[in-house]
């Protein structure tokens, strides 16, 4: 780093000694007992490296790695350039065996099941590539998937003529048992395979995902989970969710850097499930998941970074952090109830999200003045006339309060 750039750095508030340098223990336990605001605003403040003037809102695209994280992936890089282990610093020929069993423990599967990919976009299409599927076979989708949970469909319509339907999800949803209701409903005589998201992309819809498999099964028809928002966010099992197939991005919600991803395959699929990215030993059925990571040569230093985030999850301890992002949540809930202006997509049913609130605000908001007064005061959005709000632990109230007066301001109005 040149002096220029370690002026730059300062003047931003991130030291110029360096991003993976100065790792802390967490805040002491007892603190979150005696005062939560302040330990996980100490957490934010030692285990991250953001900046006091940023506020972040947007965990629900590409979430952001805690200094563990950033020293693993840097220790590894370095490690690697110094040649210092007697194996290649690489995936994609390698099977993980010691990462995934123990990534497979955390997440709720056999480590026969899981292999690791660079996204839920990259599982998705293994998925959707790997299923034998004929002309006229139906894939059900919602009407609220995320591009990554239709192109791989649209695709394989094109050069297989399979059929996609969508079923349409309303907004807000009533409650888990009309979602599930409207989902297994709309499985027809055609319907081969049912992929959907357990958390929906546009507007963070908690979906009743096991008691839709389920019901799915018992009709003989495949289940695909598109979980990219779930591992971090909502505490589950994939074995509980009875999937066939599932999805998952640790760089959202989990702490990972980004470049990792998570794919599942019942154990009963794995033999029959075709690959889409080949290289040596892709037919050797008995390496279960593990042949769907024969992909090439891959930076191993993600993979060192996603456990770390894995890890870094599992010492603040999972069920503190669903409680304290959900709790954050329902204060965004409940803010953007007290606009008239503005619409909620989330159900004012707590179990049907997770720490992700939508709204939708009048056709006539100026949303050009919204995006300039966000940038000016460095406040991190996502959306358009829907605008989705994450609450990741690193959040602060401030940072929620100074969301909610920009809006007001620049919608005209007053909180109720």
């Amino acid at each position: 780093m040149n002096r220029r750039d370690a002026v730059a750095l300062s003047l931003f508030g991130v030291a110029a000694r360096g991003l993976a340098a100065d790792v802390r223990p967490l805040p002491d336990p007892a603190l979150l007992e005696k005062d939560p605001e302040k330990y996980w605003l100490q957490v934010r403040r030692e285990q991250f490296l953001l900046p006091g003037w940023r506020a972040f809102l947007n965990n629900g695209s590409l979430g952001v790695a805690p200094r563990p994280v950033v020293r693993a992936v840097t220790d590894y890089l370095e490690t690697a350039a110094a040649l210092v282990h007697d194996e290649y610093p690489r995936w994609g020929y390698e099977e993980l065996d010691a990462e995934r069993a123990e990534m497979a423990a955390f997440v709720g599967c056999k480590k026969e099941e899981l292999a690791f990919t660079h996204c839920a976009t990259e599982a998705m299409s293994v998925i959707a590539n790997g299923i034998d599927l004929r002309p006229g076979d139906e894939v059900l989708i919602t009407d609220h998937e995320h591009p990554s949970g239709i192109a791989p469909w649209a695709l394989r319509a094109q050069r297989h003529g399979i059929s996609v339907r969508e079923a349409k999800i309303p907004h807000p949803p009533q409650s888990p048992e009309q979602l599930a209701d409207i989902l297994i409903s709309a499985i027809g005589p055609r319907t081969r395979v049912l992929s959907f998201s357990g958390i929906l992309s546009p507007t963070g819809v908690l979906m009743p995902v096991r008691e839709i498999c389920r019901a799915a099964r018992a009709k003989g028809v495949l289940t695909v989970v598109d979980g990219a928002h779930m591992n971090g966010q909502v505490p589950f099992r994939i074995a509980d969710l009875e999937c066939d197939y599932f999805a998952g991005s640790p760089h959202k919600w989990m702490f990972a850097p980004a470049g990792c991803g998570l794919l599942y395959i019942r154990e009963e699929h794995l033999d029959r499930h075709w690959p889409v990215i080949v290289t040596g030993d892709w037919d050797r059925k008995e390496l279960k998941a593990a042949r769907f990571m024969k992909i090439g040569t891959n930076n191993r230093a993600i993979i060192a970074g996603m456990m770390a985030g894995k890890r870094f999850l599992e010492a603040l301890g999972p069920e503190k952090v669903y409680a304290r992002i959900h709790e954050l949540a329902r204060r965004v809930h409940a803010m953007a109830k007290q606009r008239p202006y503005l619409k909620l997509l989330s159900s004012g049913d707590d179990r049907l999200y997770g720490a992700l609130v939508t709204v939708t605000f009048p056709e006539k908001f100026d949303f050009a003045q919204l995006w300039r007064k966000a940038r000016e005061r460095r406040i991190w959005l996502y959306g358009s006339q829907r605008l989705r709000i994450s609450t990741p632990i690193h959040l602060r109230m401030s940072d929620i309060e100074a969301a909610f007066e920009l809006f007001d301001e620049v919608a005209g109005h007053r909180a109720a």
